[in-house]
C-alpha cells in the first residue's frame, strides 16, 4: 500500500513533487481578510491579537525553492529559522510538505537548549526513508528523534492507515514517543496531552494540518475521517503556550488545490493568527 493516495485526479495540474507549494500564498490570502480587524477582540485568544506593548508579527516572505535540489532547500530553511531565532523572535513556518520541519528542528540545535516537540498529525512520520529519501515525506519525527536537543516527542491525532508500518510504531514507542490517537482525544479531550508537557518546557510545534478532520481542512493530500476538531487544535496550541515557552512552529501539508470553498485555508489561517498572538504574549 502506498503511503499517500494518488490524488492526480483531484489536484489536476499540480506538480506532485511540490504538492503543497501554493499553501503559503493561500494562507496569506485567507488571513488577509482579518487584517483590517486586527484591533478587534479575538475570541480564539481572549483579546486583541496583539495586545498593547507586544511585538508585532513580521512576514518574512517566501524562501527560494528548487524542486530538484532538496539539500539546498533544507539549508535555506535552516538558515532562515536560525536567523529569526537569533534576534529573539519566534519563527512560524508555513509549508510546504512535511519535510519542512526537519531543517527547522535542526536549527534549534544552535541554541544549546532542549526541546519538547508537540506534533499534531494524522500520521506519526517515523519512516526511515520513503522512495529513497530520508529527509522527506513520512520521516520527520524519526529525524527529530536523532537530534540530541529533542528530548521529548508527543504525537497527537494519529488515525486510520497511513505511512507507519508496525516496526515504525515499535521504533517510535521504544524511543519514548508518546502517541495519542485522535480517538483518544475525542474520548479524553486535550487535557491528558497537555499534562505530558513539562511545566516551563521549551516547546516546538509541528502542525501537519491533516491532523484536523477533513471537514475542517479538506485541502490535504491524505484525507482521513475522525480527525481533530478546530476547537481541539486550538486547545492544544493555547494549552501548550500555557505550559511552557513556544520557540518555533510550523504548519505543513496544506494543499489549496484540494480545498473546498476556501474553508480549510480559513481554518488554518485562524490557527496561524492564534499562534502569532500566543507568541506576542510570551
Amino acid at each position: 500500500m502506498s503511503d499517500k493516495p494518488d490524488l492526480s485526479s483531484m489536484l489536476g495540474d499540480v506538480d506532485m513533487p511540490a504538492f503543497a507549494r501554493n499553501a503559503p500564498a493561500a494562507m496569506r490570502r485567507a488571513i488577509g481578510v482579518d487584517a483590517s480587524l486586527i484591533d478587534r477582540y479575538n475570541f480564539d485568544i481572549g483579546g486583541p491579537l496583539f495586545p498593547d506593548g507586544s511585538k508585532p508579527a513580521v512576514d518574512c516572505g517566501d524562501l527560494p525553492f528548487d524542486a530538484s535540489d532538496f539539500a539546498t532547500n533544507r539549508a535555506t530553511i535552516r538558515r532562515a529559522v536560525a536567523q529569526i531565532m537569533a534576534v529573539g523572535a519566534v519563527p512560524i513556518v508555513m509549508g510546504g510538505d512535511d519535510s519542512v520541519p526537519i531543517p527547522m528542528l535542526d536549527a534549534l540545535g544552535d541554541t544549546g537548549e532542549t526541546y519538547t516537540l508537540l506534533q499534531i498529525d494524522a500520521h506519526i512520520d517515523w519512516r526511515n526513508e520513503h522512495m529513497g529519501e530520508r529527509f522527506g515525506l513520512s520521516s520527520n519525527m524519526r529525524r527529530a528523534s536523532e537530534m540530541g536537543h529533542i528530548g521529548q516527542i508527543i504525537q497527537v491525532g494519529a488515525r486510520g492507515t497511513g505511512s507507519a508500518r508496525p516496526e515504525d510504531v515499535r521504533d517510535a514507542l521504544d524511543w519514548g514517543a508518546q502517541i495519542v490517537t485522535a480517538e483518544d482525544v475525542h474520548r479524553d479531550s486535550t487535557g491528558p496531552v497537555l499534562e505530558m508537557i513539562p511545566e516551563g518546557a521549551n516547546i516546538v510545534i509541528c502542525f501537519d494540518v491533516d491532523g484536523l478532520d477533513p471537514a475542517v481542512v479538506p485541502g490535504v493530500l491524505a484525507r482521513a475521517s475522525g480527525g481533530l476538531t478546530y476547537g481541539q487544535g486550538l486547545q492544544l496550541l493555547r494549552g501548550a503556550a500555557a505550559r511552557g515557552r513556544i520557540c518555533a512552529v510550523d504548519f505543513a501539508e496544506f494543499v489549496p488545490e484540494a480545498d473546498v470553498d476556501n474553508i480549510g485555508a480559513l481554518a488554518v489561517a485562524r490557527l496561524v493568527a492564534v499562534m502569532m498572538g500566543l507568541a506576542a504574549r510570551q
